[in-house]
C-alpha cells in the first residue's frame, strides 16, 4: 500500500494577500529606477531580458484581477489543487513566453504597467473575505487563496531572477518567502509521499517524503537541510542538486537523502 498523503496546509487568505502586495511593491520600486541599459540585460530565463522579466512580474499579478473579472467556473471544487500547480505549469510555458514578449514590446512604460496591475489587484481582491471563490487560471479552476499562494512563488522566484541578473538586493517579504518555501516543500512531499527522509528548510518548513522506513523518534536517519532561497532555486531548476551539494548549500545525510530525481518541481 502506498504511503498516505497528508492533509494540505492551510493558508490565511488575508495574510497571503498582504504578502503578495508587499513583494510586488519591492519589485515595483526596484523596476521604477532601472536604466535602459539595465532593462536590456540578459537573464537566466532563456532569451528574456530584464525588461521582459519585469513585464512578466506585472502580468503575473494582473492575472488575478483578470481571472476574477470572468464568471466563476461551475462546480463546487477546484480542478487544480494547490499542490498540483507546480507540475501543471510546464505545459503553458511557451504561451506565457509569447504573451510576455508581446506585453513587453507593447507596454514600454513599466511604471504605468505596474501601477495598473497593482490597482487592479487591490480592487479585485478586497481586504476581507475568505478566498474560497473559484477562478479560472491558465492551468484550470483554482481557489482564490490557493492562486494567491502561487503568486508568492512567482514573485519570490522572479525577484531572485532579477537580483541575479542585476546584481541587486531587492528585498524578500518574509511572509511571501515563507508561503513560497512551504508550497514547494509540500509539493515534493506530495510528489513522493512517505516518511523516510526529512527535508528541513528553516525557519519555514519541515516535511517528510519518500517511501520507506518511517522516522518517529530521535534524529532521523535521512535528513536534507538547506535555506529557503537555495530550496526555491532547486525546486524551480535555477540550480542543480549536485551543484548545491558541491557548493555546500545543501546538507544531505543518510543513504536515502537524495532528492535529485524529484527536482525540479516546476517546468
Amino acid at each position: 500500500m502506498p504511503p498516505a498523503k497528508k492533509r494540505p496546509r492551510a493558508y490565511d487568505h488575508l495574510r497571503t494577500r498582504t504578502a503578495v502586495l508587499a513583494q510586488f511593491a519591492h519589485v515595483r520600486d526596484a523596476v521604477a529606477v532601472l536604466t535602459p541599459d539595465q532593462l536590456a540585460r540578459p537573464t537566466r530565463l532563456g532569451d528574456w531580458t530584464v525588461r521582459e522579466l519585469a513585464a512578466h512580474v506585472a502580468m503575473g499579478l494582473d492575472s488575478v484581477s483578470r481571472s476574477l473579472a470572468q464568471p466563476e467556473p461551475p462546480g463546487p471544487k477546484p480542478e487544480v489543487p494547490l499542490l498540483e500547480w507546480p507540475s501543471a505549469t510546464a505545459a503553458h510555458a511557451a504561451r506565457i513566453s509569447e504573451d510576455v514578449e508581446e506585453l513587453a514590446a507593447g507596454r514600454p512604460d513599466l511604471t504605468t504597467l505596474y501601477e495598473e496591475a497593482e490597482a487592479g489587484f487591490t480592487e479585485a481582491v478586497p481586504a476581507s473575505g475568505t478566498g474560497e471563490r473559484l477562478l479560472l487560471t491558465r492551468v484550470g479552476a483554482m481557489r482564490l487563496t490557493d492562486f494567491l499562494v502561487t503568486r508568492t512563488v512567482e514573485l519570490i522566484v522572479h525577484t531572485d531572477d532579477l537580483n541575479e541578473a542585476l546584481g541587486s538586493e531587492i528585498p524578500y517579504d518574509r511572509q511571501a518567502l515563507a508561503a513560497c518555501t512551504r508550497l514547494l516543500a509540500d509539493a515534493v512531499a506530495d510528489r513522493a509521499p512517505g516518511g523516510s527522509v526529512e527535508v528541513r528548510i528553516p525557519p519555514f518548513a519541515v516535511v517528510q517524503c519518500i517511501g520507506g522506513p518511517k522516522h518517529t523518534r530521535g534524529t532521523p536517519p535521512n535528513v536534507v537541510e538547506t535555506g529557503p532561497l537555495t530550496w526555491i532555486r532547486l525546486a524551480t531548476g535555477r540550480t542543480e542538486w549536485a551543484k548545491a551539494l558541491e557548493d555546500a548549500e545543501v546538507s544531505a545525510s543518510g543513504e536515502r537523502a537524495d532528492l535529485a530525481e524529484l527536482l525540479p518541481l516546476l517546468g
